[in-house]
Order: structure tokens, then sequence, then C-alpha cells
């Protein structure tokens, strides 16, 4: 199997190529101050927590989400729910930075590939994510479109139906994503090769993300986009 056989790549967004962990830790520094906590340990409990409201509320959109929950990582941590707080982190996505490699290793995959992005965000979130990322997308999936959330099969199944009535075979299509428990466990279930950007290689612990168990297959890996543009860019010049 080689990056260039395939005519489009599906991403994850945040993540993979959005630094969503600097963003929530950015958002989320008056919380810190106020419980006591490391970074760290906001980290690991902010993906379990996120996991459960996205699987509770699946209809919301992701800025109403992220005030339920930024108040339950309040309590989580025993301080006081701020009102104020939570809806400020409900509305942060769009200032959260992209990976320094994400612009142009994007720009150079657009000269070779559809881009899609399936993301569990809403449409007003994204819209600044994008602008940061320097690309048009060819077409945009979100939980807000979907009614779920990664690592719901029907976020899939909604991509690849879409991508069908476009002339994208599912054997045409790589998911490309960080998140192991979000995007390649339902990508192995529904059968879509994958490539593993692990932007947490070299630290300890799972990070913002739940965990995957067991850990899922993915067909390539690579620390970066950038790597990934790197090795399509190696096939072409060696043919």
């Amino acid at each position: 199997m080689r990056l260039s056989d395939f005519r489009a790549l599906s991403f994850d967004c945040y993540g993979t190529l959005i630094d969503w962990e600097a963003g929530i830790l950015a958002a989320l520094q008056p919380l810190i101050a106020r419980s006591g906590i490391t970074d760290e340990d906001l980290l690991e409990a902010y993906g379990p927590i996120e996991h459960a409201v996205e699987a509770e509320f699946p209809d919301r959109p992701y800025s109403e989400l992220l005030r339920e929950v930024h108040e339950r990582l309040s309590r989580h941590f025993g301080v006081e729910p701020d009102a104020a707080a939570a809806a400020a982190f409900g509305t942060s996505v769009g200032d959260w930075p992209a990976f320094p490699d994400s612009p142009a290793a994007l720009a150079y995959l657009q000269q070779h590939f559809q881009l899609i992005i399936l993301s569990n965000v809403d449409a007003a979130n994204f819209t600044g994510s994008e602008r940061r990322l320097g690309v048009k997308f060819d077409h945009v999936f979100t939980a807000q479109d979907i009614g779920s959330y990664k690592p719901d099969l029907r976020n899939f199944e909604y991509l690849l139906e879409h991508l069908a009535k476009t002339g994208i075979a599912k054997g045409e299509l790589l998911h490309v994503a960080q998140s192991l428990f979000h995007d390649h466990a339902p990508a192995n279930r529904m059968g879509i090769a994958s490539a593993w950007i692990d932007r947490r290689a070299g630290k300890t612990g799972s990070g913002a993300t739940a965990i995957a168990e067991p850990m899922p297959r993915f067909d390539f890996r690579f620390t970066s986009l950038g790597e990934l543009a790197e090795a399509h860019q190696a096939e072409l010049e060696a043919r």
C-alpha cells in the first residue's frame, strides 16, 4: 500500500491539524489556576469527560457541549462552575493554534488529493480553524451535520455515503488522524485505510484523548503531517 494509491484524504482536525491540547490548556488556564492542578492533570481528565458529554448529548453543537465539559471539569477538580468561563471555553475553538507543519503540508497535499474534514465540531467554530490552516477543504463534515460524535460509526457512514456521491470509493480514501480512539478504531471497523499522525510521540500518556483498547490497526504512521507530505513526495520522486 502506498500513499499515492489514494484519491482523497479525510482528516480529523483537532489534535491532527489543530493543536487542540495547546488550545485547551490556554483556554482553561483560569480553571487550572483556581483548582491548583497541573496541565497534565487537566488533559488526563479532559478526554473521558468530553467523550461522556458527547455520548450523552450527541445533538448539541460543539460550542454548547464544551460549556458542559467545562462545568464537569470544574466539579471534578472541586471548584464552583463559572458560567461565563464555560461560555468562553465554548467559543475558544477558533483561537486554537494550527500545528506549525499543517498549513504547508495541506497546501502540498491539496495538489494531489481531495481534502475532507470529518470533525467533532460545529460549523461556526471550524470557520476560524480553516483560516488558520490556510486551505479550502473540498468537503467539511461536522458532528453538527451528522448528529453524532466520533467514534460513533454514523460519522464514518456519513463520510463514505457523501463521498460515494462524488465518485470516491472507500478504497480510494485514506483517513488521517491523531486519535486512535475517535478515528482509527472506527475506521478499522468500517474497513477504511488510515494513517496515524502520532502528535504525542515521545510523550507519556494519552493526553486529552480517551484511550483506545485494544490498540487499533493503522496502515501508516507519522509524527507530523509534514512527514506524511514528505513521504508522498518521495514516492512520486521514486517513480
